[in-house]
């Protein structure tokens, strides 16, 4: 594994557990996150989106989290593993709302000057809440992502699903003594 692709719904410990193998095996991390979302949460134009995330997926090693449709041909055609943190719904929304709220009262800066705004615990839209976002996609997630194992054009990736916290920090255990072993 060295060019890895995290994948899995919001919350579910995608860039955790990217920053940890990233550590682990001595490769740079990209959280897709941090690259989309400028100032003001505004979208980074497609086409720079592309340009940024190709330049970064052409190095020998990297560990890349987000769920991004709109790179995902770059990511993966250069991966050779995709991990999916497929954690039940419930756990998902567990940490999701932790995360939020604790983002929320310390003011963390996430992205490009950006924070998690208050009123995104209120919203109903998806669009506008993290929480709702991860509420309303979970289905959809675990689909792309079952049927993303199945499709011949993936042949040349591993996919490595993990369904609980115990399977993640096993895996990062794993790569972790591999690499103390080299």
């Amino acid at each position: 594994m060295q060019r890895i692709s995290v994948v899995g719904n919001s919350g579910s410990g995608k860039t955790t557990l990217a920053r940890s193998l990233a550590g682990a095996l001595g490769i740079p991390h990209l959280e897709l996150d941090s690259v989309f979302h400028q100032p003001g949460w505004q979208p980074l134009d497609r086409e720079e989106f592309r340009r940024r995330v190709t330049k970064l997926a052409a190095a020998p090693g990297w560990v890349i989290d987000g769920n991004y449709g709109a790179v995902r041909d770059i990511v993966w055609s250069r991966a050779d593993t995709v991990i999916w943190i497929d954690l039940p719904r419930r756990r998902v929304m567990r940490q999701v709302a932790g995360r939020t709220l604790r983002r929320m009262v310390t003011r963390a800066e996430l992205w490009n000057g950006n924070r998690e705004p208050w009123r995104s615990l209120v919203r109903l839209k998806p669009e506008e809440s993290i929480i709702m976002w991860a509420w309303t996609h979970h289905h959809a997630y675990r689909q792309r992502y079952l049927t993303a194992r199945q499709d011949p054009a993936n042949g040349h990736l591993a996919f490595i699903r993990l369904r609980t916290p115990a399977e993640i920090a096993a895996l990062i255990r794993r790569v972790a003594g591999q690499r103390a072993g080299e």
